[in-house]
């Protein structure tokens, strides 16, 4: 089976360090040719894990997402949601849907507050069949140290996942298989909101105490979400499932980790920082941006009651103040 894998963040940079490690061939689409010819010369990514050096003798490397597509089986995404129309544009819909498509993606297609699966769906008929999740608590920084980390596989059909996840283990990444595409994807869009809110209130010189009443709250939020999204849609329906790594472990990783972006990009906001001014320090996308605003509208469009994450949302969109915020947001935590 040929590999691709589309993106050169962190994230994309850490997915081709997993595969080139256990020996597999990758043609890898990285965004410029700058980057290209310096994994060529130097070995390593220029922006993103610099410790990271590859064996360019698995790699092919280019800068085009159509070309990679095209000659490749198994497609692993890796870039951030709101590039993905880009990504995409210009497709064959019958050459996307001879592939199996791989996504990594923790946000949500902008203003259709779609799943990667649901846009490829209604763009591309693209079959549900053929796609396959990878979430969970797993930082590329971590990954690029060799850290134990843990990787859950999620398809619907139980073979597909197998055999991906037979791609990724090693000895510091451990997989899991399930089947709850629709749950993991969104327990993955949901904790950057919380992590943000995180990132908030410790800009906001909140104490440990609270932060851990904070991510307790938000579990149990998130939870219900969960539940509310098997119902409609198919997925998690039991409540110790919310307890695996893929669903509290993510948001656990991702609300204190110092590695989380979204963390530090609430942490800018609680500190004063305005959204636009937040965005420009940072030299990576904070998918929990984009990611309240289409969560609202979500949950609304579901019934779920979201006081915690709408909150969040209205300091990010709404100019709502963080301090009186987080004092409303106090008024609501068991």
């Amino acid at each position: 089976m040929k590999i691709g894998v589309i993106g050169s963040g962190s994230w994309g940079t850490a997915q081709v360090k997993i595969l080139t490690d256990n020996g597999h061939r990758v043609s890898w689409a990285v965004r410029s040719e700058r980057i290209r010819e310096q994994l060529v010369k130097r070995r390593h990514n220029p922006h993103y894990l610099h410790s990271v050096h590859f064996d360019t003798n698995l790699l092919d490397i280019r800068t085009h997402a159509k070309e990679v597509i095209e000659n490749t089986d198994l497609i692993i995404i890796a870039v951030p949601s709101a590039y993905m129309k880009d990504v995409l544009e210009g497709m064959d819909r019958k050459t996307l849907n001879s592939k199996y498509i791989v996504s990594t993606v923790k946000g949500m297609i902008p203003e259709q507050n779609l799943l990667l699966n649901e846009y490829l769906e209604n763009q591309f008929s693209f079959s549900l069949s053929n796609y396959v999740t990878i979430m969970g608590p797993c930082h590329a920084e971590e990954v690029a140290a060799e850290k134990l980390s843990y990787l859950t596989v999620s398809s619907i059909h139980p073979e597909l996942a197998d055999k991906v996840s037979l791609l990724y283990a090693n000895s510091y990444i451990n997989t899991i298989v399930n089947k709850d595409i629709y749950g993991v994807q969104y327990a993955a869009i949901m904790k950057n909101i919380y992590a943000l809110g995180a990132g908030i209130a410790h800009g906001l010189e909140y104490g440990d105490n609270f932060q851990s009443v904070f991510m307790a709250n938000c579990a149990h939020e998130m939870a219900g979400f969960l539940h509310l999204v098997a119902k409609k849609k198919g997925g998690m329906v039991e409540p110790s499932d919310f307890m695996a790594s893929a669903y509290l472990g993510d948001l656990l990783v991702t609300g204190y980790s110092l590695f989380s972006r979204n963390r530090t990009f609430g942490n800018m906001i609680g500190k004063g920082y305005s959204v636009k001014s937040a965005q420009l320090e940072m030299n990576m996308v904070a998918e929990g941006y984009p990611a309240s605003r289409a969560i609202s509208e979500v949950s609304k469009e579901i019934g779920a009651q979201l006081p915690i994450a709408e909150k969040i949302y209205e300091i990010l969109w709404e100019n709502h103040c963080p301090e009186k915020g987080f004092k409303e947001i106090e008024n609501v935590l068991i």
